[in-house]
């Protein structure tokens, strides 16, 4: 016996520093830690799920990949949105983004493999690589928060299996150009490396559009995770997917059928109707967040505070001067320390503004005395 009472994959990782602040938060806070759309989920997508409830059609197991109807939808989608033709068999339906993320790390990560991934970028990248046995490698961004290709390409070694992909992202809602994209996926197709391109926020960017790399790749080095939980305000339906050529999906099913089995079912009929039924809500959902963007970016502006302007997603990443998340917190305010998505995070806070306008408002009022107090 070892002794060692936990596995050192567990050890190497700790609790999320975005739920270490939203669990503190209290009742009465402004919470902007939170990656949450303040809209409801569309009715036509709750009135499906009930359906399917009171028809017990989601009594039973589905099939580990999903009921064929959803994966059929989420294949319309990407041959609709993105001119890409994706085989409804060639789609697992996941328990959230999350998970796909996972299947998509164990299914080609070994142990000591290279994960490279943006920094500030999201918490899971860092922490997955881990819970795989992978060593991760973080990636300084641009001045603009984007992730450059060249700085990927360098980073790459013999044992890279993997760069990761966050356009719209977080934490920074950074929106990388075509150029970019074509890049990467040059990149992964010459070097024989996955390129994981996490899109769950795509339909929200302000300036321009989103593109991912599937549509610019020459081989199968891509592997796409998206989901419900942003697009349709359906965080706690807990239902995203993942996909990639068929060698690639046999491999993450491996793993999907062990850990979960199959996304769960009354999700899966509701993320059906979400995407086949009426996308309206989305369309609003983008002119609400850019709306409040550009109050944010106003009152930053107003405050002597610099931010690079985010083009998509919900979040900003303002450079803040120490004490300021605290203090923040201790006023009802509650934010993330920017350090919580990696050391390229230091010196700002990531804001979410998913959160209703009028509480948005106030935040920025407590910032701008918060601001005042440090300076002074």
């Amino acid at each position: 016996m070892s002794g060692r009472e936990f596995s050192a994959r567990v050890e190497a990782i700790s609790i999320s520093g975005i739920r270490e602040v939203f669990e503190a938060a209290g009742e009465d806070a402004i919470n902007l830690g939170l990656g949450q759309p303040d809209f409801p989920a569309p009715a036509h997508a709750r009135q499906a799920a009930v359906e399917a409830i009171e028809a017990g059609k989601a009594d039973a197991y589905t099939g580990n990949k999903g009921i064929e109807p959803l994966r059929e939808a989420i294949a319309a989608k990407h041959e609709r949105d993105q001119g890409v033709a994706v085989d409804p068999g060639d789609v697992i339906a996941t328990a959230g983004g999350s998970e796909a993320l996972h299947l998509a790390m164990e299914a080609h990560v070994d142990a000591g493999q290279e994960v490279i991934f943006p920094d500030p970028g999201f918490v899971s990248y860092d922490a997955l690589t881990k819970v795989a046995g992978g060593t991760p490698k973080p990636v300084p961004l641009r001045d603009d928060l984007t992730l450059d290709p060249a700085a990927v390409e360098d980073a790459i070694t013999d044992d890279t299996a993997m760069f990761v992909v966050n356009s719209p992202g977080n934490p920074t809602g950074a929106v990388s150009p075509e150029d970019d994209v074509r890049e990467f996926a040059r990149i992964a197709d010459e070097h024989d490396v996955v390129c994981l391109s996490d899109e769950v926020y795509e339909p929200f960017v302000f300036e321009g559009d989103h593109h991912s790399p599937i549509s610019y790749a020459d081989t199968d080095s891509v592997v796409v995770v998206n989901g419900c939980s942003k697009t349709y305000s359906m965080t706690g339906w807990r239902l995203g997917w993942v996909t990639a050529s068929t060698r690639r999906i046999e491999r993450m099913l491996r793993v999907h059928q062990y850990i979960q089995a199959c996304a769960s079912a009354p999700a899966q009929y509701a993320a059906e109707a979400a995407l086949t039924g009426p996308q309206g809500v989305v369309g609003e959902m983008r002119e609400t967040f850019e709306e409040r963007r550009n109050l944010l970016l106003d009152r930053f502006s107003e405050m002597g505070v610099e931010v690079p302007t985010p083009k998509g997603a919900f979040y900003a990443m303002p450079k803040v001067p120490e004490g300021f998340v605290d203090a923040c917190i201790d006023r009802g305010v509650i934010v993330v320390p920017g350090e919580a998505f990696g050391d390229g995070g230091a010196g700002h806070a990531r804001l979410s503004y998913a959160n209703d306008t009028e509480s948005l408002r106030e935040a920025l009022d407590v910032m701008e005395g918060v601001l005042a107090d440090l300076r002074a």
